[in-house]
């Protein structure tokens, strides 16, 4: 940091501000980011004196890597000739389900890595990625999001890990440690509360106490900044209880700085710095804007730089102290330093032109990541029928490759906007997938209806296809996109959680003919399922990315063997949006409430070829408030080889405040075999236990605690009650892992 300060000290009141900002070369923003309102374009010479970040050169036009390579040189080059100290730039791109450049894999979307539970392979797939943007010459990458849904409704639920904390936070926490080993910067998005917000509506007020706030959206976020290493945090567009968080300064700099000890940058989401004047209106113009968010604690002004060039003017009339502008440059210059910037090394990899983006590393990695995230909900002997006969593949996502990838993705993000662009990568179809996986001849194909319409004229041809063959698989789900184009993605928030477009009238009228049928769901949000009863089989992916559709197809034919599991709850009725973590009243309730919000499909929910007994869950009887306990889970295996995700839960009998009727503490995805038996001891601290009290401190309390294991949220399987004692135990920080260790016998 001293480099850096001494640096900056040399620095004019300008060319620090230059430092704080960033330019976006393109006349397309508003493809790719909320609108701004007067946007004053892109400045003659944005170069001049100095910048501190160059954004997304790779990823908002479909350029080959020669061309975005050829690009970020010549940049960088107008970026150190503008300035008296050659200070080059940081180049950020996104980095969500992949690195978002034409000709790069699509990696499944973070609500399909949830659902595979580990770790390893999300941090290997991050490294991936890093070592790849490292190759082009970029240093800093938008993800991920440890953002923790609470309603479905919300657009970007396939952008997040699922619903619970502590499976967000460790997975998060291993996509950052991924990314971060290849000396990319990690930055967390979004800070904080974003996918709280009311009626599920992106960029909508949070509403949220500030007890609920601190144990469920903030530990993924404090995880992945102690255990993850990130660098950078990312601001959330929203307001908490009327204070927009890009000018929070509690948030910002009292918590993150203060309390938590983070010493990297806060860069603004695209224009939430003058959003701050033109959508919450808490800043009377964009130079009052900026002030507010520098103030804050918001370091780096993004997309483009429009409040942060006034900041100069602001000092001299005494408006801004000098002071918060030093900070923020200092910690920006500090990572230039970090990632080699200003070592003399090429600004560029001389050899990034080679870089394959799409390399054979990256197509493994991400085939291991859909096989394991795809989610066998329902198999009443269904998936044994597809061995013979004809094979009627129906429904708009059959045949559909925007229903495979998120919408950070690079062909929906980017190349939707392109008609007629090639894709720049292999994305085969389920169609193609099945094809291939049973047979051409065996399999005929009819959409019978459509995504993002309500028409229903082309079920009938479905359903004829239908009567005519032995067993119907029909493939419906999403399409992902921006603002509106498509069904699932930043921008495109639900009104219910019924099947979008016409789907579900072609699913009803084809499990009316009786003919047996299997569900397949590519989705970026849960829909309610429960209308479908008459479903022999079910099948969950969560946009499973560029080879999706072989690990579909795979576990069809049973070349794949199921091991996924839901990070979210499938609802019943397309209503019910809350997610598992609720307190006893926020669970259905008859006689107090006629509303039923229990899920068809429960968190953690999915099935295997295993058939695993829950044989007993060992603890002591007594926890102190400062102690430790170990938690013995015993479980055996009657069926095929499997893997099993062991799931510990805790539950609060009697507790100083509400809390939830049973949450994830700890989890453990095991390999067992056929006929052995295995046990799993979850290491568990008191501090795990720890909930924000009435007084808003954080604490351990005495009292009874239920320990429960088993393979859902719903399934009690094992139970051992605990009392926790002692005086209650006041926190600094939270214990945020639960260690765990195996050991398997044979029986």
């Amino acid at each position: 940091m001293e480099r850096a300060r001494l640096l900056a000290a040399e620095l004019t009141l300008e060319e620090k501000a230059g430092q704080l900002g960033s330019v976006w070369l393109t006349d397309s923003a508003d493809d790719f980011a909320p609108k701004l309102e007067d946007n004053p374009g892109i400045a003659s010479n944005p170069f001049e004196g100095g910048l501190g970040q160059l954004t997304r050169v790779f990823g908002t036009e479909p350029v080959t890597v020669a061309e975005g390579v050829r690009r970020l040189r010549e940049l960088q080059e107008r970026v150190v000739a503008a300035n008296r100290f050659g200070i080059p730039a940081i180049a950020h791109e996104e980095c969500l389900t992949g690195l978002a450049a034409y000709g790069a894999t699509a990696f499944p979307t973070p609500l399909a890595w949830a659902a595979t539970f580990d770790e390893d392979l999300v941090r290997q797939m991050a490294e991936a990625i890093g070592s790849d943007m490292r190759a082009l010459g970029i240093h800093q990458g938008l993800a991920p999001v440890v953002d923790v849904v609470k309603d479905y409704r919300w657009g970007r639920v396939e952008e997040t890990l699922g619903e619970d904390p502590y499976v967000v936070s460790q997975l998060g926490a291993a996509y950052v440690a991924g990314l971060e080993s290849t000396g990319i910067i990690a930055t967390l998005k979004h800070f904080a509360g974003y996918a709280a917000s009311r009626g599920a509506r992106n960029h909508g007020p949070v509403s949220m106490g500030a007890r609920e706030f601190a144990d469920t959206v903030l530990p993924p976020f404090e995880a992945a900044l102690r255990h993850g290493g990130a660098r950078s945090v990312m601001t959330s567009y929203t307001d908490v209880d009327g204070v927009p968080c890009a000018s929070n300064r509690h948030l910002l700099t009292t918590l993150l700085r203060e309390r938590w000890g983070f010493e990297g940058t806060v860069v603004a989401d695209y224009w939430a710095v003058p959003f701050l004047s033109g959508m919450h209106h808490v800043a009377v113009d964009t130079a009052d804007a900026g002030r507010l968010a520098l103030r804050a604690g918001v370091d780096v002004e993004l997309p483009r730089t429009v409040a942060y060039s006034e900041l100069p003017r602001l000092i001299r009339e005494g408006v801004v102290d000098e002071g918060d502008l030093d900070r923020s440059v200092q910690r920006h210059l500090q990572h230039k330093f970090e990632v080699g910037l200003l070592d003399g090394a090429p600004l560029v990899p001389l050899d990034a032109e080679s870089v394959d983006l799409d390399s054979p590393r990256n197509r493994d990695i991400s085939s291991r990541i859909a096989e394991e995230s795809v989610v066998l909900l329902r198999d009443e002997e269904a998936l044994a029928l597809l061995g013979s006969g004809k094979i009627a593949v129906l429904g708009p996502a059959a045949d559909q490759f925007r229903s495979l990838v998120g919408c950070y993705a690079f062909p929906n993000h980017v190349l939707s906007k392109h008609p007629g662009h090639d894709l720049g990568i292999r994305i085969p179809t389920v169609l193609a997938a099945i094809r291939e996986e049973f047979g051409a001849d065996r399999i005929r194909f009819e959409a019978g209806a459509e995504i993002t319409s309500g028409r229903t004229d082309a079920v009938a041809a479905a359903v004829a296809l239908a009567r005519d063959s032995d067993v119907a698989v029909v493939v419906v789900g999403d399409i992902a996109g921006l603002f509106g184009d498509g069904t699932s993605g930043e921008g495109c928030d639900a009104a219910d959680l019924c099947l979008p477009g016409g789907q579900d009238a072609l699913v009803t009228a084809v499990l009316d003919t009786g003919v047996p049928t299997i569900l397949v769901v590519l989705s970026g949000r849960p829909y309610a399922l429960g209308a479908y009863e008459k479903a022999r089989g079910i099948v969950q992916a969560f946009f499973p990315g560029a080879d999706g559709a072989a690990a579909v197809a795979g576990v069809l034919s049973g070349r794949v063997a199921t091991t996924g599991r839901l990070p979210v709850q499938i609802p019943r009725d397309s209503s019910a949006s809350t997610t598992y973590l609720q307190p006893t009243l926020g669970l259905s309730n008859p006689g107090i409430t006629a509303l039923d919000n229990t899920p068809l499909y429960p968190f953690g929910f999915g099935l295997t070829r295993g058939a695993i007994v829950y044989e007993a869950l060992i603890a002591a009887a007594n926890l102190r408030t400062d102690g430790t306990l170990d938690a013995a889970v015993t479980i055996r295996n009657d069926g095929e080889n499997t893997v099993e995700v062991v799931q510990l839960y805790a539950s609060f009998p009697s507790a100083p405040v509400v809390r939830p009727a049973v949450q994830l503490i700890a989890y453990a995805r095991i390999r067992i075999r056929s006929g052995a038996t295995q046990t799993v001891h979850f290491h568990l601290d008191a501090a795990r236990l720890a909930i924000t009290g009435a007084d808003g401190a954080l604490g351990v309390d005495p009292g009874p605690l239920l320990l429960i294991a088993g393979p859902s949220a719903a399934e009690a399987a094992v139970t051992a009650e605990v009392t926790i004692v002692g005086e209650r135990r006041m926190l600094a920080e939270r214990a945020l892992r639960t260690p765990w260790s195996a050991s398997e016998s044979m029986s």
